[in-house]
């Protein structure tokens, strides 16, 4: 009982020991990208889009693509889906206005 005691202990701090490794490189790669990247939008952006100019060009911050990010994905219409729409179509009942109600009196409790 105390060696499965022992061995688990082992398995806990080399767990941790890995841990720490993946966390440490992790911080450092997210340094790494933070010094490259300036601030967007840049301060001359700013400026100019105050004196209303409209900024349509934006430059690169210089940070790459970003990681962990999905692409979005869109329906190409050309390719034969299998999915069909109904033709939705107004009953004759549905054509013709209900005439109004009439105005009903107030509720007064007694």
């Amino acid at each position: 009982m105390a060696d499965d005691t022992k061995k688990q202990d082992e398995g806990v701090k080399k767990l941790m020991e890995e841990t720490k490794a993946r966390t440490e490189e992790t911080r450092k790669q997210g340094a790494e990208r933070l010094s490259k990247g300036k601030p967007t939008p840049t301060q001359e952006e700013v400026d100019r889009a105050a004196l209303g100019e409209h900024v349509a060009e934006k430059e690169d911050d210089g940070s790459g693509p970003e990681p962990h990010t999905l692409q979005a994905r869109q329906m190409e219409g050309d390719r034969p889906s299998g999915y069909s729409t109904r033709q939705a179509q107004a009953s004759q009942s549905a054509s013709k206005p209900t005439p109004p109600r009439p105005a009903q009196p107030p509720h007064r409790p007694e």
